[in-house]
């Protein structure tokens, strides 16, 4: 299978000097080298080299808003990001194969606030982020202007290494049914095994006893630009799943909590996107829990494709289960996009 890398779009992110850009696909590609060992750390997780005056001064302060900063449309609240911190000390060959690296330098020598962005200098798969700084208050300045930037820099990064993955590894019988059905690319990991199959929709789950993890994937003829806004997409939703994921009795369904639903715009592979998330929940059953979805127009067959995966895990940290399964939704490749990816090569 040909190497690929989804790419999110970081407007922000090219504002770092060193960040690597996208092909001529739309696509991220990760270098790597055979003989970089495997970096350590778990998915979202940062670790801080800095000096105690700075991890507990101003710009230790102004960093940590960001990694502490709640990720939307939870339950419950969980920060974006696990940090640890180290001194630079304490900055060797055992800690500097930590998957997401953080450095904050002040020092005389430097004239204003700059980061730098590097992969894989030490493991694979590997970022670190280097701000270089005269002194804490123009550090804490840079941080925090750049807050965004930085959030959605380790953010894509992640989403972008999980997605890599799943097109080396997936659950091959799922890809075929979306392919089957959808004429569509779309890769999920491969414990999410069970699988259900309706009129122009698939369920899939890993059917866990304490947590399940869900992703769903279905399709609307275009009907308007009005589908990819807040409440038509709920409403579409709401009718959707009633229809798909019923409870145990015929008054029980799966339905949004209107109350908290974000949404955005996005893109994706070059493409428009509606990024949604919020809460689900069972209708007359106390079930519930959080979920993320991408809205996509395949403009060649004029209809909508809606990919989303959701979560049941109560009584449980909920973040990471829901980013792995945000990172599947940027597989979804469309007979559009397909299209434009073929039209591309040919002309190189």
């Amino acid at each position: 299978m040909k190497f690929k890398l989804i790419a999110i779009l970081l407007l922000i992110a090219c504002a770092f000097a060193a960040c690597d850009q996208p092909d001529k696909n739309g696509r991220r590609r990760r270098s790597a080298s055979l003989l970089t060992p495997v970096s350590s750390g778990n998915p979202y997780e940062v670790m801080v080299v800095a000096d105690d005056s700075v991890w507990n001064g101003y710009a230790g302060a102004a960093l940590q808003r960001i990694l502490d900063k709640p990720l939307l449309g939870l339950p419950q609240q969980e920060p974006q990001f696990h940090k640890s911190h180290v001194t630079e000390a304490h900055y060797d060959n055992i800690t500097n194969l930590f998957r997401n690296i953080f450095r904050i330098q002040i020092g005389k020598e430097y004239t204003m606030a700059k980061m730098t962005v590097e992969k894989d200098v030490h493991s694979t798969p590997q970022m670190i982020l280097t701000l270089h700084a005269p002194n804490q208050v123009e550090a804490s300045v840079y941080i925090t202007e750049h807050a965004k930037g930085i959030e959605g820099l380790i953010t894509s990064e992640e989403i972008n290494r999980t997605a890599n993955d799943l097109y080396f590894q997936h659950n091959v019988k799922f890809a075929k049914k979306v392919k089957e059905m959808f004429d569509c690319e779309f890769y999920i990991p491969i414990d999410i095994k069970k699988m259900k199959v309706g009129e122009d929709f698939i369920w899939a789950s890993d059917d866990g006893l304490s947590s399940i993890q869900n992703i769903c994937i279905y399709s609307l003829p275009y009907v308007s630009e009005k589908m990819f806004t807040k409440k038509p997409y709920i409403a579409l939703r709401d009718t959707i799943m009633k229809r798909n994921i019923p409870g145990e009795k015929p008054t029980q369904w799966m339905q949004t909590n209107p109350e908290y639903v974000w949404t955005k715009n996005i893109s994706v592979n070059g493409q428009f996107a509606m990024e949604a998330r919020g809460l689900w929940e069972m209708r007359n059953d106390a079930m519930g829990g959080p979920f993320v979805s991408h809205t996509r127009l395949d403009e060649k067959n004029n209809r909508v494709i809606v990919v989303e995966g959701f979560v049941y895990a109560p009584d449980k940290m909920k973040r990471t289960m829901l980013r792995r399964l945000e990172a599947a939704l940027y597989t979804l490749e469309t007979p559009s996009v397909e299209d434009n990816i073929k039209e591309e090569n040919g002309k190189n």
